[in-house]
């Protein structure tokens, strides 16, 4: 068992995903000298203002908390030099200043979701999906200059299945993940470690990047083949969702509306009708032509409304006719 004070660890990270690696760290008998985190936000409809969800972990393990708005502002770099940290670990966090990272007496290491150097960026976890990687992984590396650039610690290879959401391999590589941030302190306190640049990684085809996602980047092309676009979904699924302009028909009125589609499936049915173009029973199916093929639609929500199954969807259609997706 490491001795609880040292080293001592400043953990920096926000979201759901930073909360188990930072669980594992104080479960594996390390000293958390402090949590660093976001200030609160105003959400929900009243627009309370609501704590990122390491904090609240955090404060359930009665860790002192950090929240500077400014990440080089002169009053918390003062504190990070009063603990005089020997570890900063990052995990799904802002992009940190050489001031901050340069700190620690051992080092600042990140841990990625993916197999670096592919997919650096905001959205590795849906980019590998989207693209129809059958692998991907996690990796710890030292901070440098550049966002997801610097020298590697540690990676572990984690496979996609053909199914699997981008909420599913979240969850696993989440997992995987802050094992891996426990063995990398270990490394690092033992000075057990030789850092390998990316460069010297072997690659195989292009460096593929992993850019935030906009809503624009979420809207289906039903012009592609049906692995694309079933790819597409699954590595939207569940957030922030893929979506389509859907067409109706009530009476003689014909109107669209914006429609997310978080499952479907191939079928091995050969297009009918343009690309977009609907068929279905109005009771138990909704299948929409692509370039190639035809897929079907499982679990949707249109705009203004929950997120159902199909045949909960079309039982309560009422006389509305399913024309196309836009």
């Amino acid at each position: 068992m490491p001795q609880a004070t040292f080293p001592r660890i400043v953990y920096m990270g926000t979201p759901d995903f930073a909360v188990e690696p930072l669980k594992e760290i104080l479960e594996s008998g390390y000293n958390v000298s402090a949590v660093v985190t976001v200030p609160d936000k105003p959400a929900g409809r009243g627009l309370k203002f609501k704590p990122s969800p390491v904090k609240t972990f955090a404060q359930e393990k009665n860790l002192p908390i950090l929240q500077p708005s400014k990440l080089k502002d002169p009053d918390f770099i003062n504190e990070l030099k009063k603990i005089n940290p020997d570890i900063i670990v990052v995990v799904a966090f802002r992009m940190l200043p050489k001031e901050v990272w340069q700190l620690p007496k051992i080092g600042t290491f990140n841990l990625h979701a993916s197999l670096l150097p592919q997919y650096r960026g905001a959205a590795p976890i849906n980019w590998a999906i989207i693209n129809g990687e059958t692998q991907t992984g996690v990796t710890t590396f030292l901070l440098d200059e550049q966002i997801d650039t610097g020298n590697i610690l540690l990676q572990e290879v984690v496979p996609i299945s053909e199914d699997e959401t981008a909420g599913e391999l979240h969850d696993k590589l989440m997992l995987v993940g802050s094992k891996l941030v426990v063995e990398t302190i270990n490394l690092l306190a033992k000075g057990d470690y030789k850092p390998i640049p990316q460069s010297q990684i072997s690659v195989e085809g292009e460096i593929k990047s992993a850019p935030k996602i906009f809503k624009e980047t979420c809207k289906i092309d039903w012009d592609s083949p049906v692995s694309k676009i079933y790819n597409h979904i699954r590595g939207l699924s569940p957030y922030p969702a893929a979506w389509s302009e859907l067409k109706i028909k009530k009476g003689d009125v014909e109107s669209t509306t914006s429609i997310k589609i978080y499952s479907a499936e191939k079928n091995d049915f050969q297009p009918s009708a343009k690309p977009g173009t609907i068929a279905t029973d109005h009771k138990s199916f909704i299948n929409v032509n692509c370039s190639d093929g035809v897929l079907s639609l499982k679990r949707i929500q249109v705009a203004g409304k929950k997120a159902m199954n199909v045949d909960e969807f079309l039982r309560g259609l009422n006389n509305t006719e399913l024309i196309e997706m836009l």
